[in-house]
């Protein structure tokens, strides 16, 4: 968005290659949606994704998940260049790298290749040609080179690695290459014109595409009229129209279960939308029915039929390469993905994350099990500080709908918004919560609203703010305060990102800031809620690690009730 020509923001080590991974199999799914029966090479969609990789990219853990899954699936549209050079900022990479890499690739299931210096174009020319012969596997070309080279003194030393050469070696090396060390930027003649050849090249290359994409799209008017649409970044009429509602009053259901209800309303009108789990799929409701898994046929279970051009992605246990191949998915378009396992998780995704905030790109993250509330397997998977630890990270959207209605209404917004939205992380709970009565899609929308309607600047005394299972506590609460002649209001409030991109005037008409008696109530340490709460505000929150029960006797012990929310509105009173 900033630069032309640059595909992804990379930053970190390892989530380059992670993300190429998830390009390459955007690119098979595209194939698949658009022109699933042209032999490969002679679809106009049939490209290939290049990646140049670091000593410290093959390091990173990041770089293991997702190469492993890349065999897996049988990418042979991804060419990986390894520059194995040896060093990194503490020099000699020896002593902390002793593995073959190469042989580890082909553990993988990659077809590699190994080619001596980084200066040979013959040889580097004959790797990528042998690479393209091999369609059912991913290629690594292990390339040895020599950092700084021909930099006389730091050549082959971390020196070189992380610093500029410093003005002395920069001459020096001029004097190896031949060059005049008096003369800055200086570029030969026929250097500009060599690389400018590039751009006729390029121009040959579109011409002889364009006639093959024209003849596809003549061939194929409805899924032209498909990448129309993929390309404009819309949604077809009438998508949301079977989407699932629930009766206030009915039978509690987990907000994950309603999330696999709606996920499969839209999915029969939306085949741009595909994903899967970090194997939790049954946990994390993220299967689309009646489809086949993404990946070789070879890999077919019991369970899971796989097709080239499937539609469910199986990650396996890669949280974080998840989160790169979801951005690289995003990135390469036309379709949009998402990827689930539970809250505590996203820790492990974290890196990927973030970078996918920094570049405001669409990722959908599902992230399910998003409480004390989810019981017996205890504290090491009951998230408490995540919630506030994600919503510090900029442009990443939080979205805790309140009941399984909220939950339908979020998942709208969250297809409808498009592109520039930035990504979003929908948090849903494993236990059942009630529907209730007065959920608004329009209010869902905007991140917050008054639940049930009206205008809390008229008569209320102390303002109740919730999110996720909490929801319906503060509901009993307002009842309970409502026995005792305290008008309390209830704001639900899904997601505080999009409330806080709202104007002014309806910010101040949820929250108005003549109300100063409020409080906050969510399953998660308190730290997200002290700006709208105030100083005479209070917040029922969990300041430390859960314990293995279910979830009624961990709310019960730990102060989730309608009476300790009561209890806190009586004190912001008297603050």
């Amino acid at each position: 968005r900033h630069t032309k020509g640059v595909e992804i923001t990379t930053g970190p080590l390892g989530q380059g290659l992670a993300s190429a991974v998830g390009m390459a199999m955007a690119s098979r799914y595209e194939r698949g949606l658009l022109d699933p029966d042209t032999p490969w090479g002679e679809s106009p969609f049939d490209h290939y994704i290049y990646v140049i990789a670091s000593d410290g990219d093959i390091e990173e853990g990041v770089t293991s998940e997702a190469s492993s899954l890349a065999g897996t699936q049988q990418l042979g549209n991804l060419i990986v260049f390894y520059d194995h050079n040896k060093i990194s900022i503490e020099h000699d990479t020896n002593i902390a790298l002793s593995e073959d890499t190469a042989a580890r690739y082909r553990a993988y299931g990659w077809h590699v290749q190994e080619v001596e210096g980084g200066e040979n174009v013959v040889g580097i020319e004959q790797a990528i040609a042998e690479a393209k012969k091999v369609t059912d596997q991913p290629s690594f070309i292990s390339l040895r080179t020599i950092i700084g080279y021909p930099a006389p003194n730091k050549m082959n030393t971390g020196g070189v690695h992380g610093s500029a050469l410093g003005d002395d070696e920069v001459a020096a090396t001029k004097r190896v290459l031949g060059f005049d060390p008096d003369k800055t930027f200086e570029v030969r003649d026929e250097v500009i014109e060599h690389t400018r050849k590039l751009v006729a090249r390029g121009k040959e290359a579109h011409e002889k595409w364009q006639p093959q994409f024209d003849a596809w799209a003549e061939r194929e008017p409805e899924r032209k009229k498909l990448l129309d649409r993929l390309l404009a970044q819309e949604l077809p009429d009438g998508w949301d129209a079977d989407l699932t509602y629930w009766e206030p009053g009915s039978k509690p259901l987990a907000t994950r279960a309603a999330f696999g209800q709606v996920l499969n309303d839209v999915a029969p009108k939306l085949p741009e939308l595909w994903g899967g789990s970090a194997d939790l799929a049954g946990s994390n409701n993220t299967t689309i029915k009646d489809v086949k898994s993404f990946g070789p046929p070879s890999i077919s279970t019991k369970d899971f039929q796989a097709d080239w051009y499937g539609r469910v992605l199986h990650f396996g246990v890669r949280e974080h390469a998840m989160g790169s191949i979801l951005s690289g998915i995003v990135l390469h378009g036309p379709t949009r993905a998402f990827g689930g396992t539970f809250l505590q998780f996203s820790d492990y995704m974290r890196p990927a994350v973030r970078l996918a905030s920094l570049m405001d790109i669409d990722t959908i993250y599902i992230w399910t099990h998003d409480s004390i509330g989810l019981g017996e397997d205890g504290p090491t998977h009951q998230p408490i500080e995540h919630l506030a630890a994600l919503r510090a990270i900029p442009n990443l959207s939080v979205v805790r709908p309140g009941d399984p209605n909220e939950t339908a209404y979020a998942w709208r917004s969250i297809l409808a918004r498009g592109n520039g939205s930035g990504p979003v992380g929908f948090i849903l709970t494993r236990q059942g919560i009630p529907v209730l009565e007065g959920t608004d899609p329009d209010g869902v929308s905007k991140g917050g609203y008054v639940l049930g309607g009206g205008k809390p600047a008229d008569d209320a005394d102390v303002i109740i703010i919730a999110t996720g299972s909490e929801l319906q506590l503060a509901v009993e609460a307002r009842k309970q305060l409502a026995e005792k002649d305290i008008v309390a209001y209830v704001v639900s409030m899904p997601c505080v990102e999009w409330f806080e991109s709202q104007p002014k005037e309806y910010r101040d008409s949820v929250l108005p800031p003549e109300v100063s008696a409020r409080v906050a109530v969510e399953a998660a340490v308190a730290q997200s809620w002290y700006k709208l709460v105030g100083d005479t505000g209070e917040i029922v929150s969990i300041e430390h690690y859960g314990e293995s029960a279910d979830d009624k006797t961990l709310f019960r012990e730990f102060g989730f009730t309608p009476e300790a929310v009561v209890a806190a509105a009586e004190r912001s009173l008297d603050n």
